[in-house]
């Protein structure tokens, strides 16, 4: 059992850290996207037009594999998670539904009429079509990640006499506190990732001499939009979420901190290496009474450490979680410095001309994707070993009837086809990159600009 409980959650993690690499970036292009449609209907100007079309042909793209990518987890859930999925099933079905009969039927009917649909509907009812988009991805995601609060901090439910659960209050379920903190940081997350691509790709235009008006559009939009959302993601959404976990995961907090011994006047730890044996941090650097502040408002608040509970409710990798959190954090920091950079030397007019700084945001792309990477994995493991937290233990949920020899053997499928579809992925993205943006000549025909 032991070795299926593994293989199962290494599974699910895996196909749900990959799926998860595209959602972001449809979420975070999505309004910037509806951005570039507005200024065009409101100016007439093709330079917004054909950045918003050459976006729509990336964001579906992205979109289309996250489709697939996102089929398998569905089947785990009666697959490997079946006794998960018995329980709760009558819970989480609501959202999981809605998701799928609301937000993605919406999404996936408005993105036809995004990408291939601007002739025969039209200026008005096109920019229409693409708020449609921009809604249903972010519909989508607030369902998902209601699924996933009621995991972290459990509302809205009763019990049923077999011992299930079932849903008591759809209001408390659906406005779970912790779905509206989490939903705002998460989103706040995806438009980071989003104008770090878009800022990226306007890099790569500059550096290259290439398309000279749209890799400027590129920059000063996904700078500008960086740095609101690399500082809305740290505060006041991410100082929100940390106080939710202080308040509701004190334990959570304390494994993500390193902190092993309850008191007050707590600092926080900045670098260090977690010794769990021996319950302290090696080598460490940290700032005096700040993790009392940030958690709880004040210099002197108490802070619960990882002795102030049973070792068996600790988180069950506490090394890992404390990595994710500190290199979520780190990244966070750096992302809010370089689009800081970035922003005032737009606003002195040199942002095109900077060639380190160009260099800089082009090769910057990758790191948003890791830092939510690690975001999440903050949030899944701090949550163990709960299952649903308090409620259902993590090895509870898993399948009685499946061997960890077959969970096992479809893993190293997945990774297979996984590897086939990124390598796809990169591909169509690359080549669109490459034809760069697109104008719509007199006959109503896509012309490359070479510019």
């Amino acid at each position: 059992m032991e070795d299926t409980i593994f293989w199962s959650r290494l599974q699910f993690g895996f196909t749900i850290t990959y799926h998860y690499l595209f959602p972001q970036l449809t979420m975070g292009l999505a309004w910037i996207i509806v951005y570039f449609k507005w200024k065009h209907l409101r100016t007439g100007r093709e330079l917004f037009g054909d950045a918003a079309r050459f976006w729509a042909r990336i964001f579906g793209i992205n979109f289309a594999v996250g489709v697939v990518t996102g089929i398998p987890m569905e089947f785990q859930f009666g697959t490997n998670w079946a006794d998960f999925t018995k329980f709760s099933g009558n819970l989480i079905g609501q959202t999981l539904a809605m998701e799928g009969m609301f937000a993605f039927f919406l999404e996936s009917a408005m993105i036809g009429a995004m990408v291939w649909g601007e002739k025969r509907l039209g200026p008005r009812n096109h920019f229409l079509a693409t708020i449609g988009v921009a809604l249903g991805s972010w519909l989508s995601g607030y369902f998902i990640l209601v699924t996933n609060a009621f995991m972290q901090h459990p509302t809205g439910y009763a019990t049923t006499a077999g011992g299930a659960l079932q849903l008591r209050s759809l209001t408390e379920f659906l406005l779970n506190p912790w779905a509206l903190i989490m939903f705002l940081h998460n989103q706040c997350a995806a438009l980071v990732t989003g104008s770090f691509v878009v800022a990226a790709v306007g890099a790569l235009y500059a550096l290259r001499g290439k398309h000279a008006e749209q890799a400027s559009l590129f920059l000063k939009t996904g700078t500008l939009v960086g740095l609101i959302a690399c500082v809305l993601v740290a505060f006041p959404t991410g100082d929100q979420q940390a106080k939710m976990v202080a308040r509701h995961q004190p334990v959570s907090l304390a494994a993500m901190e390193g902190h092993f011994h309850g008191g007050t006047n707590v600092a926080l730890n900045f670098i260090g290496q977690p010794n769990v044996a021996e319950e302290r941090i090696d080598n460490r650097l940290y700032m005096p009474y700040a993790l009392s502040f940030l958690a709880f408002g004040h210099l002197h608040a108490q802070v619960q450490g990882l002795d102030d509970f049973p070792k068996d409710e600790w988180p069950t990798n506490i090394e890992l979680l404390y990595y994710a959190f500190h290199i979520m954090a780190g990244l966070g920091t750096l992302f809010i410095l370089l689009m800081g950079i970035a922003n005032f030397q737009r606003w002195r007019g040199k942002l095109e001309t900077s060639r380190g700084l160009l260099w800089a945001l082009m090769l910057a792309f990758p790191f948003p994707y890791i830092a939510t990477t690690a975001g999440w994995m903050t949030a899944e493991l701090g949550r163990q070993p709960w299952l649903i937290f308090h409620v259902l233990l993590t090895g509870q949920g898993v399948s009685e009837v499946v061997s960890g020899g077959n969970v096992l053997f479809t893993l190293i499928g997945f990774t297979g086809l996984y590897f086939v579809l990124g390598v796809l992925f990169l591909f169509l993205v690359a080549r669109e990159i490459a034809h760069g943006p697109q104008s719509i000549s007199a006959n109503g025909k896509l012309e490359v600009s070479h510019d």
